[in-house]
């Protein structure tokens, strides 16, 4: 089934947009909109530094179901369209990879391309391995944990994941 039937067929467009708006009305209250110091080995794309200063909604996307979930170009397709998603509703989307040793906050078309290649090496970045990537000077998508400290770091509260690996009804 193409992304688009899947995300349309789902409704994810209509339940997406109503979710940003109830969680970032929840998260900015507890948020400080003081700007957020800059962070080592972290690339902040201008236009989600922009919008998190200014206490616009952001919604940061992890990049694990490009690199290691979704065949190619289902994969790089689904990301542009999930990104497109976000926009509609009105926040600003801030895709969470690793290229080259950088942590990325908001990707590029390019950049989305290069996590999206499956001959190019990458890594299914963890919390856990953020360290060795980083001082390696790897490249890799981020999963729920790293995406979620990451994105933390810089300032954003709310972030939107593909699923949840090792969750298991049953046990």
């Amino acid at each position: 089934m193409a992304s688009s039937s899947l995300l349309a067929g789902l409704g994810a467009q209509r339940w997406i947009g109503n979710a940003v708006r109830r969680l970032w009305k929840t998260a900015s209250r507890r948020i400080a909109t003081v700007p957020v110091p800059p962070q080592p080995y972290t690339e902040v794309r201008p236009e989600v530094a922009d919008a998190i200063a200014s206490g616009h909604p952001v919604v940061a996307l992890e990049t694990t179901i490009i690199t290691h979930g979704m065949p190619y170009p289902e994969n790089l397709k689904t990301a542009v369209e999930v990104e497109g998603i976000v926009r509609s509703m009105g926040a600003v989307p801030a895709t969470i990879g690793i290229l080259d040793g950088r942590v990325h906050v908001g990707l590029t078309h390019s950049q989305l391309e290069k996590l999206a290649n499956p001959q190019a090496e990458k890594w299914k970045v963890s919390r856990r391995d953020l360290a060795y990537v980083l001082g390696q000077g790897r490249s890799g998508g981020t999963t729920v944990s790293a995406t979620m400290l990451c994105a933390h770091k810089v300032g954003i509260p709310i972030f939107v994941t593909g699923g949840i690996g090792g969750v298991h009804r049953g046990g």
